[in-house]
């Protein structure tokens, strides 16, 4: 019998999920201590999903760039100042630098990582995908012992190596090839954010967040998020922000320890969500809005709201200049907001 404290503190946990959960979260009698975490599915419930966005009346903030079909992810890399899409076009899966032709890739991605340094990482079955942003070349890279794994997301840690979240729940760390780490804890690892080296694992089954420690092979810390959390983004105040879309909400998490430091409402099936050094940017998918939140006072204060694309699914943010990108889940194209923190009419609209 396996009695490593792990398997309890995850049981534990599991159990604290059940006894917040709603009546939809039934499940049946939990498993002893002993039993290995892997043996014993996790209690969940119905995943929650942005809602789908009603057409668009008026015409959006900022520019409105073409993609070649909807987008599933994105990420802004400093070093090439390019905004990087996965999506698809014609069915095909491609990664985009808008402006440029679309990249075919070899298989179908689920997440998008980028260094900063030119590169950007995607997660697909047995692996990832390496993608040169400057020469636009995309190079496959299958995990050791990973050929039949179904990689669902992807993070980037300060020191390179890659987390890597699967669809039975596991957490992976890898450099290069190499598994360094795997830990199965979870339903269904549907999103994943790193501060230096510590990752917050997102499952949507649980509507959790979990802070995996460092070495990839313990639960730091997990915390029931809202009603139903379906995204979440690092910030560069080391925070992670959490939409919380069911329960048309924003969750605001410090780490180590992760503890729930703020919240607001955020109505409209809040979704896509990024952070930025001014202000957290949530899209609101029920109404086609995106919304700038002041962080700075302990409690989330709405400074700036834009109509944008429909769909506005994916959000990512450059920085240096200030411009936040929407990115169309419908194929609408992608919304390029600059100065975004200054609100509408600053000049850069």
């Amino acid at each position: 019998m396996d009695h490593h404290p792990i398997n309890c503190r995850l049981r534990e946990y599991r159990v604290g999920l059940t006894r917040f959960a709603t009546a939809a979260l039934a499940v049946g009698t939990l498993a002893a201590c002993s039993s290995h975490p892997a043996e014993t599915a996790p209690p969940t419930i119905s995943p929650a999903h942005a809602a789908v966005s009603p057409p668009v009346t008026g015409a959006p903030d900022g520019v409105v760039r073409s993609l070649p079909g909807p987008g599933t992810g994105a990420g802004f890399d400093t070093a090439t100042a390019s905004l990087v899409v996965l999506g698809t076009d014609a069915g095909r899966p491609v990664v985009t630098v808008p402006g440029t032709p679309p990249v075919v890739l070899p298989a179908a991605a689920t997440g998008v990582t980028v260094d900063g340094a030119g590169t950007a990482f995607l997660s697909t079955r047995g692996g990832y995908l390496r993608f040169d942003i400057g020469k636009r070349a995309v190079q496959a890279v299958a995990v050791d012992g990973q050929s039949g794994t179904d990689f669902t997301s992807i993070a980037r840690r300060a020191d390179g190596k890659l987390a890597l979240g699967t669809a039975d729940g596991a957490v992976l760390i890898v450099d290069g090839t190499a598994v360094k780490s795997r830990m199965k804890a979870f339903a269904r690892v549907d999103g994943l954010a790193a501060q230096g080296n510590t990752v917050v694992v997102l499952d949507r089954g649980q509507t959790s967040v979990t802070e995996v420690n460092a070495d990839g092979t313990d639960v730091a810390q997990a915390l029931r998020a809202g009603e139903g959390a379906t995204t979440l983004a690092a910030d560069p105040a080391g925070r992670v922000l959490v939409a919380d879309t069911r329960g048309d909400g924003l969750l605001v998490f410090g780490t180590t320890p992760l503890m729930l430091r703020q919240q607001a409402p955020v109505r409209g099936a809040p979704y896509g969500i990024v952070g930025s050094a001014k202000l957290a940017w949530v899209s609101q998918t029920a109404t086609n809005s995106v919304v700038g939140y002041d962080l700075s006072t302990g409690i989330p204060v709405e400074k700036v709201r834009y109509r944008t694309v429909q769909q506005p699914d994916v959000l990512a943010f450059d920085e240096r200049t200030g411009t936040l990108f929407v990115v169309s889940g419908s194929g609408a194209g992608v919304q390029v907001i600059a100065n975004a923190a200054a609100g509408p009419g600053s000049g850069g609209h």
